[in-house]
């Protein structure tokens, strides 16, 4: 899957965002930071524009990640992937047939390692590697683990996004306006 040559998913954090991008050319888009009583409508109403919602389980207010928040969402929500940094909420999503992203923070050499360790075990479709301004590291995750990576976080540029791109990453998730409108 390689979300039909979209190489980047907008990051949407506000109502605003929304709107503008239920208007373009995406055809996936990240949700960020809603609380839980918008989530059935946002979902919907992406669902009449032709959009698919990835969306953040750990940012929805409201909800607690765990098994039981991502069978919710999964059976009832129905969004076309759960992105999460729990591997728990990742084995969930994939039991019930939904894109599983696995979200990891690359703080040190300890992180990438369990990341590589994880990754391993619980073998999300996708992993989602933040920040994402560091090409040669995306390209040794690729290389070492076979599974594709998205960029995001610190991603400031069309060049970042580029860099990350030709790295190995199959997209870049941003909620910067300026990038989307380059793409």
């Amino acid at each position: 899957m390689n979300f039909y040559g979209q190489r980047v998913l907008p990051a949407v954090r506000k109502m605003r965002d929304l709107e503008l991008l239920l208007k373009s050319q995406f055809q996936y888009l990240v949700l960020l930071d809603i609380h839980i009583s918008q989530l059935m409508n946002i979902v919907q109403l992406a669902r009449s524009s032709q959009k698919k919602m990835l969306i953040h389980a750990d940012l929805i207010h409201g909800l607690k990640n765990d098994e039981y928040a991502i069978e919710f969402l999964c059976q009832t929500i129905k969004p076309a992937g759960v992105i999460s940094t729990k591997s728990a909420a990742i084995a969930t999503a994939k039991k019930n047939n939904v894109l599983a992203i696995q979200r990891h923070f690359l703080l040190d050499t300890t992180a990438l390692e369990t990341t590589y360790k994880l990754t391993e075990k619980v073998k999300p479709d996708f992993i989602e590697v933040l920040p994402g301004v560091m090409p040669h590291i995306i390209a040794e995750m690729k290389e070492q683990l076979g599974i594709p990576i998205l960029a995001g976080g610190l991603i400031r540029t069309v060049d970042e996004v580029e860099q990350a791109l030709q790295a190995g990453a199959v997209a870049v998730t941003t909620s910067r306006r300026d990038i989307w409108s380059h793409y």
